[in-house]
C-alpha cells in the first residue's frame, strides 16, 4: 500500500511563498509517491529536515495488537470510553487476544453493565481455561445479574482452580444460601471462615446457613464472632434475635432487638419484638408491638398475623364472650393470608374460628 508526501508541511511551505517568505522546497514530489518515501523541507537555519512517515500496521493481527496497547494506555489514564472502543475494536481484529476480553470487562463492569461484563469475562475464561480471575469475575457478574445457577457453575469452576481463595468460597455460599440450598452452601461457608476467620461477613454467613438449617445454636455463635468483628449492624441483629427466639432464649432476644430498634426502627424488628413477648407471656406489650410493625408497613404479614394471634388469644381469656375480638383477630389473619398465601398455620386458624 502507498501514500502520498506529508500534505500538511507541502501547503504551509506553498503559504509561506505566498507571503513572500525566502523558503526553498527541495526533493518535494506529487500525489504518487511509496510508503518508504520522505518529503524533505529546511529550517530556518538552511539544515534539510527528512520526514518519514508512521508506519501503519497492515495485518489484522497488528492492528488488534495497536487497539489493545492503545485501550491499556488509555484505560491508564482514565479514559474508559475511549479505550472500551479500542479493547473492542481489537477483539473484532483478532477473536483471540483473552487481555482485549478482560479490559473491556473491567470496563462495563465499572459502567454497571453486569450483562456484557460477564459475556467477557466468559469469553476471556474460555481462551484462559487455567486462569482463575476470569472465571471468578464471571461468577461475580452473574451474581449481580440473581443468575443464581450460572453463577455457581462459573464458581465451581473457579474453585477448580483456586480451591481456598477466600471471596469464591464465601460468594459462593451466598448464592447457595439465595437458591434455598444452604446444605450445598454449607461446606463452602465453613471453608470461608477456616480461610479467614477474621473476617465478620463470613462469621455471619455461616451463621445465615446454620439458621436456615435449624441449627440455630451454631448461628448464635456465628452471629456473636461477626459482632465482634463488624459494626453493629440491624440485619446480622435480626437474624441474632431470630435464632435466640428459636432456642427458646427470649430475655436476650429482646435485649437484642432493642438494639436494633434504636439504630434502625423497622417492621421485622417489632413484630419480633411482639412474638418475644408473646413468649414471655407479656401479651398487652406484645399486641403494641405488632400493631407498631402494620403502622410502619401494613404490608407487613407477620405483624398482622401477630395482631390475629394476640387478639385471638385474649378472646379465648375472655371465654368467647367478646365477639368484637374474634372478628378484629379474622380480619387480621386474613389480610395476612391475602399478603402471603403459603401460611397455612394461618389458614388453619382462620377456618377454626370463623
Amino acid at each position: 500500500m502507498t501514500h502520498g508526501p506529508n500534505f500538511r508541511h507541502v501547503r504551509t511551505l506553498s503559504l509561506a511563498l505566498a507571503a513572500g517568505s525566502i523558503v526553498s522546497l527541495i526533493g518535494c514530489t506529487g500525489g504518487g509517491g511509496s510508503s518508504q518515501g520522505s518529503t524533505e523541507r529546511t529550517s530556518s537555519s538552511g539544515a534539510v529536515i527528512q520526514d518519514v512517515p508512521e508506519a501503519l500496521p497492515k495485518t489484522k493481527d497488528e492492528m488488534a495488537q495497536a487497539s489493545l496497547a492503545k485501550a491499556q494506555q488509555l484505560a491508564k489514564s482514565g479514559m474508559k470510553r475511549p479505550a472500551l472502543a479500542e479493547f473492542e475494536r481489537a477483539i473484532e481484529n483478532n477473536p483471540s487476544l483473552p487481555q482485549a476480553y478482560m479490559g473491556a470487562a473491567e470496563i462495563y463492569r465499572e459502567q454497571g453493565d453486569y450483562e456484557s461484563a460477564s459475556v467477557r469475562y466468559g469469553q476471556a475464561a474460555d481462551l484462559m481455561p487455567q486462569s482463575f480471575e476470569p472465571r471468578y469475575n464471571q461468577g461475580l457478574m452473574l451474581q449481580l445479574l440473581h443468575r443464581l445457577q450460572d453463577a455457581v457453575r462459573a464458581y465451581l469452576k473457579a474453585l477448580e482452580i483456586k480451591p481456598n481463595d477466600f471471596d469464591a468460597n464465601l460468594n459462593i455460599a451466598t448464592a447457595y444460601l439465595e437458591m434455598n440450598e444452604p446444605a450445598s452452601g454449607l461446606p463452602y461457608a465453613q471453608r470461608a471462615v477456616q480461610i479467614n476467620p477474621k473476617s465478620g461477613p463470613a462469621h455471619a454467613n455461616l451463621g445465615s446457613i446454620y439458621g436456615a438449617l435449624n441449627r440455630h445454636q451454631d448461628a448464635v455463635n456465628e452471629y456473636r464472632q461477626a459482632l465482634e468483628l463488624v459494626e453493629l449492624s440491624p440485619p446480622l441483629l435480626l437474624n441474632l434475635a431470630n435464632s435466640l427466639g428459636k432456642i427458646g432464649r427470649y430475655d436476650e432476644m429482646v435485649n437484642t432487638l432493642n438494639q436494633v430498634i434504636k439504630i434502625q426502627p423497622s417492621a421485622a424488628a417489632y413484630e419480633r419484638m411482639g412474638y418475644a413477648e408473646f413468649k414471655l407471656y407479656k401479651y398487652d406489650e406484645a399486641l403494641k408491638y405488632f400493631r407498631t410493625s402494620v403502622e410502619i408497613d401494613p404490608n407487613y404479614a407477620p405483624g398482622h398475623t401477630g395482631i390475629g394471634v394476640c387478639l385471638l388469644n385474649e378472646y379465648e381469656f375472655t371465654k368467647r364472650q367478646n365477639d368484637a375480638l374474634r372478628a378484629e383477630a379474622l380480619q387480621h389473619l386474613r389480610t395476612s393470608v391475602q399478603l402471603d398465601p403459603r401460611q397455612t398455620q394461618v389458614i388453619d386458624l382462620i377456618n377454626r374460628y370463623r
